[in-house]
C-alpha cells in the first residue's frame, strides 16, 4: 500500500503541473471559440461555416504533427528522470526543432497547390468555399514556426514546467483575440482577418517561446551550442536518437491522422448537411475541444510524471501518479458534466443568435453533455502511454477506434441526420477509452512499464 504521505504529495504535484496546463490549454479552443463568436454574429453563416472548414483542414495539416509536442515531451522527461546530464534533455529539444522546421516547410510547399482541391473534398457550400480557402491560404504561411512551436511546448511539459506553456500560449491568444476583434470586427475582413491574427500570434508565440527556455534554462544555448557541435549529433554519425525520435513520432502520426481524420470527417458530414448543421456542430466542436483541452491538463502532468518514474524505474511513483491524476481528472470531467447541462441556455447564445443554427445545436447537445465522462479515461491514459514512451499502444488503439468503430457505425446510422454522425463520434471517445484501458491492465500485470 502506498504510504499516505507519498500518496498526497502525487496528489500535490500533480495538481501543482496541471492547474497550469489547464488554463493555457483553455486558451487554444477559447480562442477558436471567440473566433466563432464574432463570425456567428456577422450578417450571414457563410463566414463561420468558411472558418469551421478551414479551421478544420488546418487541425489536420498542423495538429497531424502534434507529436512533435507529445514525443518531445515523454523525451525529455525520461531524460530527466535518469541519471542523464542536462545536455540530452537540450539535444532532444534541438532534433525535435530541426524536425519541426524542416517538416513545416515542406508542409508549406507541399500542401499551398493543393487548398482548392481540399476545400472541395469538404463538401463546402458556393457561399462559404471562397471564405474557407482564404482562410487556409494565410494560415498555412506560419506553418513552420507553429510546428516549432509544439517542440518548445513538449520540451517545457517534459522538463516539468507547466509554467512557461502557460504564459506563450495565453499571452499569444490575448494577442490573437485582439487581432480579432481589430481585423474581423473593425477592417472586415472576414475569414482572412481570422486567419491573418493567428500567423501574427504563432510569430509572436515563436520568439516568446525562446525568450522564456533562455530565462528558464539559463544556459540553455550552451547546451544547443555543445550538441550542435558534437561530431556525434547528426543523424548520419549516431543515428540510433534519431530513429527514436522517429519511431514514437512516427506512431504518434499515424495516430494524430487517424484522429483528425474522424474530426475532419465528422465536420465535412455536418456540412453535407447544410451550413445551419455545419455551424452548429462547429460550436458544439469547440465546446468540446474546450473541454478536452482543460481535461488534457492532467493528462500532460502524466506524461512529464510517469515519464521521471519510467526514467527513474520507481513503480511506486508510477502508480501513485497514475491514481491520483485520475482522480483529478474525473472529478473534472464530473464538474463539466454538469455546467453542461445545467448551463446550455446560457452557453449557447454566447456563440450564435441564429435561430436556425441554435436549433440544429439543440436537438444534438445531449450527445456533447455525455462525452467528457467517457473521453476523459481516453486523454488520461495517452498521458500514461506518452510518458512511457508506448506509442505503438495508442497508434493501434486509434486505428481500431476509428477503422473498426466510427465508420461503420456512421454508415449503418446514415438515416440519423446529425445523430447517427454524434452517435458514431460516441462510439469511437468509448472505443479509446476502453482499448488503452486493456493494453495498460495487460501492463500492469505483466509489470511491463519500467
Amino acid at each position: 500500500m502506498q504510504h499516505p504521505t507519498v500518496e498526497r504529495s502525487s496528489y500535490q504535484r500533480v495538481w501543482s503541473l496541471a492547474w497550469p496546463m489547464i488554463l493555457s490549454n483553455i486558451s487554444v479552443p477559447l480562442l477558436g471559440a471567440v473566433d466563432t463568436a464574432i463570425l456567428g454574429h456577422l450578417d450571414s453563416p457563410e463566414f463561420l461555416s468558411g472558418v469551421a472548414i478551414g479551421a478544420s483542414v488546418m487541425s489536420m495539416l498542423l495538429w497531424a504533427f502534434g507529436f512533435l509536442r507529445m514525443g518531445t515531451t515523454g523525451l525529455v522527461a525520461r531524460t530527466s528522470g535518469s541519471d542523464a546530464s542536462d545536455d540530452s534533455g537540450a539535444a532532444w529539444l534541438l532534433r525535435a526543432l530541426s524536425l519541426a522546421l524542416v517538416l513545416g516547410l515542406a508542409l508549406l510547399l507541399l500542401a499551398s497547390p493543393l487548398l482548392a482541391t481540399i476545400v472541395q473534398w469538404m463538401n463546402a457550400s458556393a457561399s462559404a468555399a471562397p471564405h474557407a480557402l482564404a482562410y487556409l491560404q494565410i494560415r498555412l504561411l506560419s506553418a513552420p514556426l507553429a510546428l516549432a512551436n509544439f517542440a518548445l511546448l513538449g520540451f517545457f511539459i517534459g522538463r516539468q514546467d507547466s509554467r512557461a506553456p502557460l504564459f506563450i500560449l495565453l499571452a499569444a491568444n490575448l494577442l490573437n483575440i485582439l487581432l480579432d476583434f481589430a481585423l474581423i470586427m473593425g477592417l472586415g475582413f472576414g475569414a482572412r482577418g481570422a486567419a491573418m491574427a493567428t500567423v501574427c500570434a504563432d510569430i509572436f508565440a515563436f520568439a516568446f517561446g525562446l525568450h522564456l527556455l533562455k530565462r528558464v534554462e539559463t544556459d540553455i544555448w550552451q547546451q544547443l551550442a555543445r550538441n550542435l557541435y558534437a561530431a556525434d549529433f547528426f543523424p548520419w554519425r549516431r543515428a540510433a536518437p534519431w530513429l527514436e525520435l522517429l519511431r514514437i513520432n512516427g506512431d504518434l502520426f499515424v495516430r494524430t491522422c487517424l484522429l483528425l481524420l474522424t474530426l475532419t470527417f465528422f465536420t465535412a458530414q455536418g456540412a453535407a448537411q447544410g451550413d445551419a448543421v455545419l455551424a452548429a456542430n462547429a460550436i458544439l466542436l469547440q465546446l468540446l475541444m474546450m473541454t478536452s483541452y482543460a481535461l488534457d491538463g492532467f493528462a500532460h502532468a502524466t506524461e512529464a510524471l510517469v515519464g521521471e518514474a519510467v526514467g527513474k524505474k520507481s513503480s511506486p511513483l508510477f502508480y501513485s501518479t497514475v491514481r491520483s491524476a485520475s482522480i483529478w481528472a474525473l472529478g473534472s470531467a464530473s464538474a463539466i458534466t454538469l455546467v453542461l447541462v445545467f448551463a446550455r441556455d446560457w452557453i449557447l447564445p454566447l456563440f450564435t443568435d441564429m435561430e436556425a443554427v441554435l436549433s440544429q445545436a439543440h436537438g444534438v447537445y445531449w450527445w456533447l453533455c455525455a462525452l467528457p465522462l467517457l473521453a476523459v479515461w481516453s486523454y488520461q491514459l495517452d498521458g500514461v502511454f506518452i510518458g512511457a514512451g508506448k506509442s505503438r499502444q495508442m497508434r493501434d488503439t486509434m486505428f481500431v477506434a476509428t477503422v473498426l468503430i466510427f465508420f461503420p457505425s456512421w454508415w449503418l446510422t446514415r438515416d440519423w441526420g446529425n445523430h447517427g454522425v454524434w452517435f458514431s463520434l460516441f462510439l469511437w471517445t468509448g472505443a479509446r477509452s476502453l482499448g488503452l484501458l486493456i493494453y495498460f491492465r495487460v501492463y500492469t500485470l505483466g509489470k511491463s512499464w519500467m
